[in-house]
């Protein structure tokens, strides 16, 4: 399975490098893009993270998974490229995974892609989401579409979407591994 994780300025984080590195310990080919024309991506919180490669690069139909780390202004960036926007569009057509978390839902809600869904993100987001808004769980798997609420739920998305990508037995034996109950 192969996943893709676009990086824009002001990316959480915690959310962007738990998502990289528990689906890499799961077996799946992730490749980090920056929306930029280059490879460092300036965080929230001031990390520089270093993408795999350019978002212009790669051919977002040869993945089997998009996932959308959060921040706010990550989430804002992400949002206003059509490219990001097409690709969840298509991949939502397509009944491919595609999960966001924290922010990154407002993603989904604006390529149009939640109706009759339902998800969950960081509760200051929660109206953007309108009827498809559920605050009842940290993760939330709807068909091909997950969600989770922020920085504190990375760690069980990311188990969820090895879970989902690579199998139960595989999501539980890296929990195992990181020493976390799943």
């Amino acid at each position: 399975m192969r996943a893709l994780v676009p990086l824009a300025d002001g990316v959480e984080e915690i959310e962007a490098v738990t998502i990289i590195d528990v689906l890499r310990r799961g077996g799946v080919d992730v490749t980090s893009a920056a929306l930029a024309a280059t490879l460092p991506v300036h965080g929230s919180r001031g990390i520089t993270l270093l993408a795999d490669t350019t978002w212009s690069a790669v051919d977002p139909e040869a993945f089997d998974a998009l996932v959308l780390p959060g921040g706010g202004k990550g989430t804002e960036n992400l949002a206003a490229d059509a490219r990001v926007l097409d690709t969840v569009r298509a991949f939502s057509e397509a009944e491919k995974l595609v999960a966001a978390i924290c922010a990154a839902p407002l993603i989904l809600a604006e390529a149009g892609v939640l109706g009759g869904r339902r998800a969950t993100c960081y509760p200051t987001c929660a109206d953007a989401l309108g009827e498809a808004y559920d605050p009842a769980a940290p993760v939330i798997a709807d068909g091909t579409l997950i969600t989770s609420q922020g920085p504190g739920t990375a760690l069980l998305f990311a188990l969820v979407l090895v879970q989902h990508l690579a199998g139960e037995e595989t999501a539980r034996r890296v929990a195992a591994g990181l020493l976390t109950p799943f």
